[in-house]
């Protein structure tokens, strides 16, 4: 019988935009809820608490979801190394990306911002030198497409993939593949500015609080 979630712990990169924070912990109380069970928000760097300090001090069975995007270096050697510290059994989720879900949340911020259905799209990541980053960035350039029905392109602001400021044309929208404000979210409207319409950051929408307790659920199936 597969147990349940019992603790939810989601860790978010950090930035020193409060704003962009405050998104990542409004996921988790979202998703928490959603769960029914105690929910903390921790986070990578740049803001507290820390990954590393929660899971030390951790007490209960936990299950530690990444409010990250895509695979890269902090998911495949950060998180195992601050999980690997706590002294209660630990489940640890996947990333968040690439998923349907956040392609439908990208869809809904680009209607809102004005953007045309059928128009053409410029996807634009954080970016990872990371290949299999790479990877999960194509795919979630994959599932935008799909949702929209018209044609995305992908760039990133770090990476091999091209920078916006290349890939971007008058008439484009510019979904960003971002949580929240902050240095990226910034960029991305500086490089992009050729495009007609710049969508804002994915944000706390209810759908990603969904995708939080898929995601934590699945976790813990599959430990069990």
């Amino acid at each position: 019988m597969t147990r349940p979630v019992t603790r939810l712990v989601t860790v978010a990169h950090g930035t020193r935009h409060p704003s962009g924070n405050d998104v990542a912990a409004e996921l988790t109380q979202l998703a928490g809820d959603l769960l029914g069970v105690p929910a903390q928000v921790s986070y990578v760097e740049l803001c507290a608490p820390l990954l590393t300090d929660v899971m030390r001090e951790c007490g209960a069975a936990t299950t530690v979801v990444p409010l990250l995007l895509s695979t890269g270096f902090h998911v495949r050697h950060d998180l195992p190394a601050a999980v690997d510290g706590s002294p209660a059994p630990v489940a640890m989720a996947p990333p968040l990306g690439p998923d349907p879900l956040l392609a439908r949340v990208q869809v809904v911020r680009l209607l809102l911002a004005g953007a045309e259905p059928g128009q053409d799209v410029v996807m634009v990541a954080a970016g990872s030198r990371d290949r299999l980053a790479v990877a999960d960035l194509e795919q979630a350039r994959d599932h935008l497409a799909e949702a929209w029905s018209g044609e995305v392109r992908l760039a990133a602001l770090a990476g091999p993939l091209d920078r916006p400021v290349e890939v971007v044309r008058p008439g484009d929208a510019v979904s960003p593949y971002l949580l929240a404000e902050g240095f990226f979210a910034t960029r991305t409207r500086d490089e992009g500015a050729a495009a007609t319409v710049i969508a804002p950051v994915l944000g706390p929408h209810p759908l990603l609080a969904e995708l939080i307790a898929q995601r934590a659920t699945h976790a813990v199936a599959a430990a069990s």
